[in-house]
């Protein structure tokens, strides 16, 4: 059994903030999987189903993201599961935007819901690092995340959840490099072979110069005389 976690803060008002793209990733699995219906467990909102052969329970903890932990800690007592199983989902300043990592273990780096998990279950758990960007200053940060994506942003999002609910199977099997190849299919899908040889031609013409006009060697009289006779 595995536990994906998404990280974000709960109600309306912070549904669409760069903050809560954990709980959008997961939304969006359980949406693409047909998990069963959210309820209310372990401090937070909980989904189960099956990815492949994993069994799969997705925890959205509704705790605020500064005491994610807590949640998460309780799931993985009730279902006595190690840190091994659990894999999080949440926002990375670090990364560009629609940049995804997989990463195992390591320190929290500053954010305030790995932080939170640290306390409680320790480090050794998998992290699925999503890329929002970051605001050019420290002191811009919690504006930053805390705000909602920008109209602009919409494409790619749509494209990096779709990929990751693509690719979540393999993830539960513990095959990193297929979920993140199932990702770059849909943010970054390979061109046709068609494609690429119409662009080359445009582009061969565009970089062709004009042939020169042919020059008049003709004198003024035989210019006078062949005016005349059209």
């Amino acid at each position: 059994m595995k536990l994906f976690v998404g990280l974000g803060n709960p109600g309306g008002k912070y549904a669409h903030n760069r903050h809560n793209i954990g709980f959008m990733a997961l939304d969006e699995i359980a949406h693409s999987h047909s998990f069963s219906p959210w309820k209310g467990k372990f401090q937070g909102a909980v989904a189960e189903g099956r990815l492949g052969s994993e069994k799969v329970i997705l925890l959205k903890p509704e705790t605020f993201m500064n005491l994610s932990g807590q949640s998460v800690g309780e799931a993985m007592r009730f279902y006595k599961l190690t840190p091994a199983d659990v894999v999080v989902f949440h926002d990375e300043l670090d990364l560009a935007p629609r940049k995804i990592r997989v990463k195992s273990g390591g320190g929290h780096a500053g954010h305030n819901g790995l932080r939170s998990i640290h306390q409680h279950i320790g480090e050794a758990y998998d992290r699925v690092r999503m890329g929002i960007g970051h605001p050019g200053h420290k002191d811009r940060v919690a504006g930053y995340v805390l705000h909602d994506f920008a109209k602009a942003d919409q494409e790619w999002l749509d494209d990096l959840l779709r990929g990751i609910a693509d690719g979540v199977p393999h993830l539960a099997e513990g095959d990193n490099g297929k979920f993140l190849n199932a990702v770059a299919l849909r943010v970054a899908p390979p061109r046709s072979s068609t494609t690429v040889k119409k662009e080359a031609s445009k582009q061969k013409k565009a970089e062709t110069p004009p042939a020169p006009e042919a020059q008049d060697t003709r004198s003024s009289l035989q210019k006078l005389a062949d005016k005349f006779r059209r």
